[in-house]
């Protein structure tokens, strides 16, 4: 089985990419949700958490405030990486367990950071999901309600577009010019032949 990773920067629009390959059958492994669900029910995942970052980012409910920590992590990379190293060794481990259960031709791996994060090294090949800065910025205000500024802090955190483009075997323009799904089953196609 391939293990292809998926990777783009916020509001390029790989979550809908994702789920035209899900229509397909392919089976898709979302890191970034795996990791705030971990986040909110792993006790020990929640515990280092906490530790590293205090108990001001604790909601009323005793649950780890995300828009709190995302406020200390996205504007300080020492911080951001401290909160990495945490998430991270959970959520490989944590995808390892999944690709057990998975019996198809290949399976993909979703992550905003995977170049970033070194997850990349064990996986097949890679696809980049990339749009132009404007529509990454206007997508991401509208799904998240946040500012530009905001959004442009994260952006900073984050390989650019021709660097993801470069050490990726394939890459998908969402950039509202072109058509997904014909992009989407090219890909599709390839990786069900090899």
């Amino acid at each position: 089985m391939l293990k292809i990773g998926i990777t783009g920067g916020i509001g390029s629009g790989k979550t809908t990419v994702c789920r035209l390959f899900e229509i397909m059958g392919v089976p898709v492994y979302y890191s970034d949700e795996v990791s705030k669900e971990l986040l909110r029910s792993d006790a020990e995942v929640k515990a280092f958490v906490i530790n590293a970052f205090g108990d001001t980012i604790i909601d009323q409910h005793g649950a780890v405030d995300r828009k709190k920590l995302a406020a200390i992590v996205f504007n300080n990379k020492f911080e951001l990486d401290k909160l990495n190293a945490i998430l991270h060794p959970a959520v490989a481990l944590h995808f390892v367990n999944w690709l057990t259960k998975q019996t198809s031709d290949y399976i993909l791996k979703e992550t905003a950071i995977l170049f970033e994060s070194g997850a990349y090294k064990n996986l097949d090949q890679v696809i980049a999901v990339v749009a132009p800065l404007e529509l990454k910025i206007s997508r991401s205000i509208k799904r998240d309600g946040v500012s530009k500024d905001a959004i442009l802090a994260r952006i900073q955190n984050q390989l650019n577009d021709e660097e993801k483009i470069k050490r990726s075997s394939f890459v998908i323009y969402n950039d509202e010019a072109q058509l997904l799904m014909p992009q989407v089953l090219m890909i599709h196609q390839q990786l069900v032949n090899k």
